[in-house]
């Protein structure tokens, strides 16, 4: 370096680097989704050398599988979304159902008959509660009857007890699961909230059968899965292998009520 460039390097420095950014706090699950809106790259022009066209979208990837697991947990039926509007005063309630709602086995080898769960829910909460069951009814004749029942009692909220005899009889799952979907769906359509009441898989052991956990995270509708099952496996509640007793129809009201106050239909 002469000495004149000397001088003049002393005169002008040369300007110092710009510092390192900080780095960003994480973004919460919401905000990931929209940062990867925003800041996702360009594409490259082409020929560009140290293209990221190839490490760009897998990091994309594996940020939008990251913010899904993220979100996911907050969507399924018994989540903050899945729950009910509280029942204002005179609200028409209606339990429909094969024969678990009609009340088979309610009276039992008594000559007095005991109460349906439905008459024992109205005894029970003080709602009007509507009762359309029919024993042995399977999904698709629910689903073809439904319909007219809704415009006749336009109720506030459907209590929808179906699909267990598509069980019994080997109905493909399929079917019952679009039927019983199909029903959440035209009970929404006439302005009416539903409840999802589960019944088991037949077996030795009862649990609860799968196709209810799919419709209800597909509609978003709220499901007790735990009251039927449980319910049928007590052999001092049944009065035969398939249905409850008197006793049983009111314990399932009893639970019935406690699932809609769960929900928030019911204070």
């Amino acid at each position: 370096m002469t000495r004149t460039a000397a001088r003049a390097t002393e005169r002008n420095p040369l300007p110092a680097a710009p510092p390192l950014p900080l780095a960003a706090p994480p973004a919460t699950p919401r905000a990931v989704s929209i940062a990867l809106r925003e800041t996702s790259p360009a594409p490259p022009s082409p020929g560009h050398p140290g293209s990221p066209a190839t490490a760009a979208p897998a990091a994309l990837l594996r940020l939008l599988a990251l913010a899904l697991a993220l979100l996911l947990p907050a969507c399924g039926p018994d989540a903050p979304g899945a729950r009910l509007a509280p029942l204002p005063a005179g609200a028409v309630v209606l339990a429909f159902g094969n024969s678990l709602t009609h009340g088979t086995g309610a009276g039992g080898h008594d000559p007095q008959p005991g109460l349906s769960y439905p008459e024992a829910l109205a005894r029970e909460t003080g709602l009007a509660v509507l009762r359309s069951g029919v024993p042995g009814e399977t999904t698709d004749r629910g689903l073809a009857r439904l319909p007219a029942v809704l415009a006749q009692t336009r109720p506030a909220l459907v209590l929808l007890e179906h699909g267990g005899n598509d069980f019994l009889r080997g109905l493909p799952e399929a079917a019952t699961e679009q039927n019983l979907a199909a029903m959440v769906r035209a009970c929404r359509e006439a302005g009416a909230q539903v409840l999802l009441l589960g019944a088991p898989r037949p077996g030795l052991r009862l649990t609860l059968h799968p196709v209810y956990q799919r419709v209800a995270d597909a509609t978003g509708a709220p499901l007790d899965g735990e009251l039927l099952p449980a319910l049928l496996a007590d052999a001092s509640l049944k009065s035969d292998p398939l249905h409850p007793n008197a006793q049983g129809y009111a314990q399932m009201a009893q639970g019935v009520a406690a699932t809609l106050r769960k929900f928030g239909a019911l204070q």
